[in-house]
């Protein structure tokens, strides 16, 4: 039976990617006594370490991390899974007395942690067969133009090559004739069970944004190239070679992991592949600022200003201090 009590108090660092929240996480770290949950679908696959950009085993030994490395690549994590994992994380955690510091730019796993998940219908093997088979046939962009007649507002959201979220949201439309976005809204009109509705003392959000788009952009390159010197491409090629993955994996839809496949494949030219996987990085990084922006009671910090860390490391002496009548037992940052 699931644990309704509200959860302790924890803090939240996002942002999109290449925005620094591993090294303003560590800097957390060396001045709170905390453990990071971290808040990344990508990260929680086995042997995709380079693409993912995941923190190094120095970083992970500095500090306990959780929610890394705990699926192999064949099977799906949702973020019901992850609402499951990360409240129960949260919960012993504060038990020790420490800080659950979550980290990561998935929002949707930050949205579900806060306003709870939907009472959706089950995934529907056969349904989900058609819907897949339909694109074979006409194509991700021709479902994107169905699903924006009967779910404008959902559709409005996707990108038309986003097939994961397209074939759902049909799925849900098809089963119960009711879009999903309406669903949604029903769902998080009363506040979640887990969640401190008479407040917002549970939680802080810290959120890095760029002032200036370029400064993203060129991290986001720069990523790249040293992903390709570490040997991302190889990476692939192992996870290919297994013999039992396959692009249409959630874990293969990762940004990077999805456009090496397709050029192994060859239906792209090698010589694309750094522009293509830059140009989806980049589309990447303009979802996660729209989904942060929509999160009315985050605390922003501009990621390319001088003296980063010194205001992430001022903004959580702040979250701290706010919320240290609701922490118990109290957690305080280190002389």
């Amino acid at each position: 039976m699931a644990n309704t009590e509200p959860l302790p108090f924890h803090l939240c660092l996002a942002g999109p990617t290449a925005s620094g929240k591993t090294a303003a996480a560590l800097a957390i770290a060396k001045v709170v006594p905390c453990e990071i949950i971290s808040v990344d679908s990508a990260l929680v696959y086995r042997d995709m370490d380079i693409g993912t950009a995941k923190p190094s085993a120095t970083e992970r030994a500095s500090v306990t991390h959780h929610l890394i490395d705990i699926r192999d690549p064949l099977h799906a994590y949702s973020a019901a899974d992850f609402v499951r994992d990360a409240s129960s994380l949260i919960r012993a955690i504060a038990s020790r007395r420490r800080l659950p510091l979550l980290v990561g730019g998935t929002m949707l796993y930050f949205k579900a942690l806060q306003d709870g998940m939907d009472d959706m219908p089950s995934a529907n093997a056969a349904l989900r067969a058609e819907i897949e088979q339909q694109a074979q046939q006409m194509g991700w962009a021709a479902l994107h133009a169905e699903l924006s007649q009967v779910d404008p507002s959902t559709a409005a959201r996707l990108a038309p090559a986003d097939s994961q979220r397209i074939q759902r949201a049909l799925e849900v439309y098809r089963l119960t004739g009711r879009p999903l976005s309406a669903l949604q809204a029903r769902n998080h009109a009363a506040p979640p069970p887990q969640s401190d509705a008479s407040s917002n003392s549970a939680q802080a959000l810290l959120s890095l944004e760029p002032a200036d788009r370029s400064w993203l952009h060129a991290r986001i390159a720069e990523r790249l190239d040293g992903m390709w010197a570490r040997g991302f491409l190889e990476e692939v090629r192992a996870l290919r070679d297994r013999g039992d993955l396959h692009p249409d994996l959630p874990s293969m839809r990762c940004v990077g992991y999805r456009q090496a496949w397709e050029a192994l494949d060859g239906k792209m030219p090698q010589t694309e592949l750094r522009q293509r996987s830059i140009y989806a990085t980049r589309q990447l990084a303009k979802r996660q600022l729209t989904w942060l922006r929509s999160m009315v009671r985050r605390s922003v910090i501009a990621c390319d200003a001088p003296g980063v860390l010194e205001e992430v490391l001022a903004q959580v002496d702040r979250a701290l201090e706010h919320q240290r009548a609701h922490i118990s037992p109290p957690v305080h940052r280190s002389p």
